[in-house]
């Protein structure tokens, strides 16, 4: 598009001096100048077209000078807006005072078209710059918008009612939290009834952050759970949904994931890990034991994996903790991490908190260390008691 300049000037002349020495530009579609004779006539063409580029103004002019117009042109705040002021040489109080107002440069009259067309030039470069930063601004923003959505759908899919499963008030007390480290992120949990005894529950972190992760976690928790609720045993779940991960992978994205299902007359809990980090059994004692470390691989990574499952029981007052390592990788101002040591210490001391109080005692801990730094990775948690 042609850049459209706007000379204000009550020298009849300068119109045609202009119009001649630009006409190649001119007729080529480059420039667009427009013409004004002071100051008033110029700020109602400003009103009426505001798709101006440039404002070539003279300062001494009859109705409104130019310095009064360019303090208009302040006030409608458009930085891609450039005004180059025009006086006579001896006039260098004026022209001062016009750079201090925010001009973006000067001509001296008479005239050197030569040195006025480099100067246009160099103002043309700053708005094209100028609006290339103010389009992506606007892109960011545009984006801005769509992660906040994003992020509300992505906690609105995770269960947040509380008590989950009412009707086990007496049995079960059950609670998770998701914090991402940016406006969206790959950990994910849920927990969904099975059958009349049985609770499926899982906790997941996804390979990436960001957009691609959460993507990716919504395909991931949406299998798990259509596949979970039919029934399957954790080993058959999460092998039919590798398998499905594997074909349908973009980018070697990959998902490390703890599977279970809670029998919550018996206490018993059959479970596959898929490379997720070990979950705690915190008894009620405050004793604190690790489950075994995973020999599963990543879910993702390799077809027809065949994957295995454990069991384990809960005892009455006996809760099972499990987070994803945005928990233990947390870091504090000397990049030392939170570790596992600190985490198992927390969850003696614990012991006796239901698992909202639990979780909320992890994350104050974590928030404590890592102190002024960034939350570097999501934090997910799930907590289960046997009551």
């Amino acid at each position: 598009m042609a850049v459209k300049i706007l000379s204000v000037d009550d020298e009849l002349d300068l119109e045609l001096l202009l119009t001649q020495y630009f006409r190649r530009k001119i007729r080529k579609g480059e420039y667009d100048f427009r013409f004004a004779h002071n100051g008033l006539e110029a700020l109602e063409m400003l009103l009426k077209e505001k798709d101006f580029d440039i404002i070539l103004s003279d300062i001494n002019m009859p109705e409104m000078d130019g310095l009064s117009l360019l303090t208009k042109i302040n006030e409608m705040q458009n930085p891609a807006l450039k005004c180059i002021m025009v006086s006579a040489y001896g006039d260098m109080g004026n022209i001062r005072q016009a750079m201090n107002y925010g001009a973006f440069d000067f001509a001296t009259k008479p005239i050197d078209l030569d040195d006025l067309s480099l100067t246009i030039e160099k103002a043309i470069k700053q708005i094209e710059f100028i609006k290339t930063m103010q389009k992506e601004h606007a892109q960011l923003e545009y984006i801005k918008g769509d992660l906040a959505v994003a992020r509300e759908i992505q906690q609105a899919i995770l269960p947040h009612v509380s008590p989950p499963f009412p009707e086990y008030d007496h049995l079960i007390d059950i609670a998770a939290s998701m914090h991402a480290a940016k406006d969206v992120g790959g950990d994910f949990y849920d927990f969904f009834r099975v059958d009349a005894d049985r609770i499926g529950f899982v906790i997941a972190d996804v390979s990436g952050k960001g957009i691609p992760a959460a993507i990716f976690m919504s395909v991931c928790r949406t299998l798990i759970r259509a596949i979970g609720i039919k029934g399957s045993r954790p080993a058959e779940c999460i092998s039919y949904v590798n398998n499905l991960l594997v074909e349908e992978s973009v980018n070697s994205m990959f998902v490390t994931v703890f599977y279970g299902i809670y029998n919550v007359r018996t206490g018993e809990v059959r479970y596959t890990n898929a490379g997720h980090n070990p979950p705690y059994i915190v008894k009620a004692d405050g004793e604190v034991r690790k489950l075994p470390q995973s020999t599963n691989v990543i879910t993702g990574i390799v077809n027809d994996f065949c994957f295995s499952e454990e069991s384990f029981v809960l005892d009455q007052g006996d809760t099972l903790f499990l987070y994803t390592d945005g928990v233990t990788e947390a870091v504090d101002s000397e990049f030392k991490e939170y570790g596992e040591e600190r985490l198992e210490n927390l969850l003696k001391n614990t012991s006796q908190a239901n698992c909202r109080e639990l979780i909320e005692a992890v994350r104050t801990d974590v928030k404590a260390y890592e102190g002024n730094e960034e939350q570097s990775d999501d934090i997910t948690m799930l907590a289960i008691k046997r009551l």
